[in-house]
């Protein structure tokens, strides 16, 4: 491939993530550029979340026994889902955007969720993960993946570990209000993929964060799943 024909390409990625990487005012329908989104593309990419879901789909859909979603309203329902979560979660910290491919809704939990150096979750932000489980309940044809990072400090063991433990905590959590524990599935990735600059506190306090995507399970992802 020569070098046009890669700098054509490279652009051609670049403005199908930008594009992908929108949320939408709820009161005022402006699309704008989601800061989750677009800070992974400029730090560690958005590898992690443009992959299949964690543990694989066929599986997991076998294993949480939804119905599915009918094709033809899959995305005016997930739409209807981020509205209604943006104004749910208001004010919280919270941001909801679309999945860089477009086929899920990711939620972001900021460093606020947790004390430092703890997995308990803060007694303050237990009524907007409320507010995020029942969004949940009220659609269950989705599968949840609950991801934890962290920022650059300390060892990548500690930090490795400490990600995986919030995920979980915040899975558990989600558990308690409802949601059932076969549609969930939690993995921590450390220091692995910043959307900030670590060199800052305001980037390390971005980059610790536990991000949950919610990927709608269609009729005929559930039917091919069975056969």
């Amino acid at each position: 491939m020569n070098r046009q024909r890669i700098f054509v390409f490279t652009l051609a990625a670049a403005s199908l993530l930008a594009v992908s990487a929108c949320v939408t005012d709820p009161n005022t329908g402006q699309r704008y550029a989601s800061r989750t989104a677009l800070g992974g593309i400029g730090g560690a990419g958005v590898g992690y979340l443009l992959g299949d879901l964690i543990g694989g789909k066929t599986a997991r859909i076998l294993g949480a026994g939804i119905g599915g979603v009918a094709g033809g309203v899959v995305g005016a329902q997930m739409d209807q889902q981020i509205r209604e979560l943006e104004e749910a979660t208001a004010g919280t910290g919270i941001e909801v955007s679309e999945t860089p491919e477009g086929d899920g809704i990711l939620v972001n939990l900021p460093d606020i969720t947790f004390a430092v150096d703890s997995t308990a979750i803060s007694p303050s932000f237990r009524n907007a993960l409320d507010r995020v489980a029942q969004s949940m309940i009220q659609y269950p044809n989705s599968l949840v993946d609950v991801m934890g990072h962290t920022d650059s400090t300390g060892s990548d063991s500690y930090n490795l570990d400490l990600s995986r433990r919030r995920a979980e905590a915040v899975a558990n959590y989600l558990v308690s209000r409802g949601v059932s524990r076969a549609r969930l599935e939690t993995v921590g990735y450390g220091e692995q993929h910043p959307i900030a600059d670590n060199s800052t506190p305001e980037g390390r306090a971005q980059n610790r964060r536990v991000e949950i995507r919610i990927t709608p399970i269609t009729q005929a992802e559930v039917e091919a799943a069975t056969q």
